[in-house]
């Protein structure tokens, strides 16, 4: 069990990195009237387990957070996360 958290604390930890790392580059693209990064691709990285280093990003860069229709999807993509993380626990709990 101890394993197991470990890894997905790693995997969140790396994914919210790369998630991060995104924002910034798509906000910086945003400033520069660069190639901007696909919603779409920014909200796999949240799916993947990114969500939180897009909160953080959403937050300290001041980006993505007006537009309502962004929001929405990217509040779904941490309901998600949030419902399997519960859902994977309660299967460990019954297999213990």
């Amino acid at each position: 069990m101890k394993r197991a958290l470990r890894w997905l604390t790693l995997l969140y930890l790396i994914a919210s990195l790369i998630t991060f790392a995104t924002y910034a580059l798509d906000k910086a693209a945003a400033r520069q009237g660069g190639a901007r990064v696909p919603e779409r691709t920014l909200h796999l990285l949240e799916l993947a387990g990114g969500w939180p280093g897009a909160l953080l990003g959403q937050q300290l860069l001041r980006h993505k957070t007006r537009k309502v229709s962004y929001q929405l999807v990217f509040w779904l993509m941490v309901g998600a996360n949030v419902t399997l993380l519960l859902a994977v626990s309660v299967v460990r709990r019954r297999r213990s």
